[in-house]
């Protein structure tokens, strides 16, 4: 092979690299896989929303069904409002409850949906009612570490 034809295929090489590169950042971003169509939007207010960002995944039994498309502080009630934008596929009951859950115990914040028993289908612009605050591990920590200073020394 001659030297234009060596350069040729090491130019494709590192262009199909850059690409699968490119690819990689927009899966891992969650950029890749927005959806604009065929959704409704419904919001849902928490006490602390944890680590919660924008494009954060909303699953249901395990299966992904939407994602945050606003995350704001709802300034009279000092509560985080959550806009979901769910696909319309899914018409969960008005009596879906939703959690702010974490993938394994530093994976990645999302929000489950649980849906309910009622006849009633959430539509656009409705508000889910029933949510579970995210857990702060931090939190959680120190009311252990409190209590344990609390209770003195071991008794035996």
């Amino acid at each position: 092979m001659d030297r234009k034809t060596i350069d040729l295929w090491v130019g494709i090489f590192l262009m199909l690299g850059f690409g699968a590169l490119l690819f990689l950042a927009l899966k891992v971003g969650n950029l890749g896989s927005e959806r604009t169509g065929d959704v409704y939007t419904v919001e849902a207010r928490f006490e602390n929303i944890g680590g919660l960002k924008l494009k954060a995944p909303v699953k249901s039994a395990g299966v992904l069904v939407g994602r945050v498309t606003d995350i704001r502080l709802d300034a009279d009630k000092f509560q985080a409002v959550a806009t979901l934008s769910l696909d319309k596929r899914f018409g969960f009951p008005k009596d879906t409850g939703a959690s702010i859950l974490t993938s394994g115990l530093l994976g990645e914040v999302y929000i489950g949906l649980e849906a309910g028993g009622d006849d009633k289908k959430l539509a656009q612009g409705d508000r889910i009612t029933i949510t579970q605050s995210a857990v702060v591990l931090e939190r959680l920590i120190g009311q252990f570490m409190f209590n344990k200073a609390a209770e003195g020394p071991d008794k035996k």
